[in-house]
């Protein structure tokens, strides 16, 4: 599908996105999202190539009205292998390498290029999670000689991630092939940004640092309730802590969380009516209640559906307190959804290690109720002392310069800068199609 755009500005990037509205249930798509709604006023033309709806394994209809008007959006065809390629639950292992997305390629390659000789772009622009999108921008960059900025966000290639070797080595291969020839590349945390010019000193001068940050339009909506869903009510009288957002067993592991909340219950400090977590489209619903159960909480654990986009900001801004899940082996990653927790104006508890860059987020926005995700006896002091309004030591709301830095607009401006830049660096007009 292709959206015809009116008369454009002067300066035009071409964005190579796989998350992207329609695709419902990843916070991933904001970010390409409020770049594509904040550039123009930037004098930036955003144009974008996603992946066809058939790709997404869940479709919601309530962000694309946030796509500005006019916005010129090619949608390539797409596969994901693990639903479209399989025979009883079983594909092909080169079918989904680098990811199960890998058949975005082609047809991308070829709309893009397509998109290149009908609207002239002045760069290109990349983003990971799905690494396809990097191999798409690697073949227009090659094939038209424009500059190119690889948004990587977070790591790709690390120590014992991703486990299945076959899909290292090919984001190690991508990655490598990304830093050598991308005019610039962007990371969403200050570790990874300096992980990655230590890894490639030739590199280095070209990885920048533009971090996640908060749609500051979606939250007016939300607070004044312009959305057609509702949260469930909170529990009257019972504080409740809300984790919006994905579960992982490993990386968002909240088994000594229910381990602290059982020593809480035990010690009589709190109870059911006391206290509530829940926890709103963890995906891995079933995990979070087993642990639940195990733990002897269940009482306490509500597990509960995706809602729409502004529906979940609205819980935000209603909930308690927020829940920060961070494991160590994530230190150089800084979960999305924290800018939005930071902005919502409620109490934050991070539940990190306090070396990693989530920790140091939360701290540099003035808070500092943090304890490390696998120390139970250091997680149910926190909660005590939250739970206990005679503590008024405790700091869990974050400071407004923080909040107003972190906007996706001011996030866009830094974006828009860098493009200039590498426009400005690269000086020669856009090579010929060959």
């Amino acid at each position: 599908m292709t959206q015809r755009a009116p008369t454009l500005p002067a300066r035009r990037v071409l964005m190579v996105a796989y998350h992207f509205p329609p695709l419902a249930g990843s916070s991933g798509i904001q970010r390409t999202l409020r770049f594509v709604q904040h550039l123009p006023a930037f004098d930036w033309q955003p144009l974008v190539l996603s992946a066809h709806p058939m790709a997404y394994e869940r479709t919601s209809v309530d962000q694309l009205a946030d796509i500005p008007a006019g916005t010129v959006v090619e949608r390539a065809f797409a596969l994901d292998t693990a639903r479209h390629l399989s025979i009883k639950r079983r594909y092909i292992r080169a079918l989904a390498l680098p990811d199960r997305w890998m058949t975005w390629q082609y047809d991308a390659v070829r709309r893009g290029l397509r998109m290149i000789r009908r609207y002239r772009p002045d760069v290109l622009w990349s983003t990971y999670p799905v690494a396809t999108a990097h191999l798409i921008g690697l073949a227009l960059h090659r094939r038209t000689g424009l500059p190119w900025v690889a948004d990587f966000r977070d790591p790709m290639a690390q120590e014992g991630y991703p486990a299945d070797p076959a899909t290292w080595r090919s984001f190690s291969r991508i990655e490598n092939a990304t830093l050598q020839h991308a005019s610039a590349a962007t990371f969403t945390t200050p570790s990874a940004a300096g992980d990655y010019r230590q890894r490639c000193p030739p590199a280095a001068g070209r990885i920048h640092l533009i971090e996640n940050g908060y749609d500051e339009e979606s939250f007016q909506a939300a607070a004044g309730g312009a959305t057609e869903v509702q949260p469930e009510p909170l529990t009257p009288g019972a504080l409740t802590l809300l984790h919006s957002g994905i579960v992982y067993p490993s990386e968002r592991d909240p088994s000594c969380l229910m381990a602290a909340l059982k020593r809480l219950h035990d010690s009589g400090a709190v109870s059911p009516q006391r206290l509530r977590l829940r926890f709103r489209a963890a995906v891995a619903e079933d995990l979070v209640r087993q642990l639940a159960q195990k733990a002897g909480v269940a009482e306490y654990v509500e597990v509960l559906p995706p809602l729409p986009y502004r529906a979940a900001l609205t819980e935000m801004l209603h909930a308690d307190a927020l829940l920060v899940l961070q494991a160590s082996n994530c230190n150089a990653q800084i979960p999305a959804k924290l800018y939005e927790y930071l902005r919502a104006g409620r109490p934050v508890l991070c539940l990190s290690d306090p070396a990693g860059d989530t920790a140091a987020a939360v701290r540099n926005s003035g808070i500092d109720a943090i304890a490390p995700l696998d120390d139970v006896a250091a997680i149910a002091a926190l909660l005590g002392r939250f739970v206990n309004p005679a503590d008024p030591v405790l700091r869990t709301l974050a400071n407004g310069d923080a909040v107003r830095a972190a906007s996706r607009r001011s996030r866009t401006g830094q974006l828009a800068a860098l493009l200039q830049q590498v426009c400005a660096a690269a000086g020669a007009p856009t090579a010929p199609l060959t």
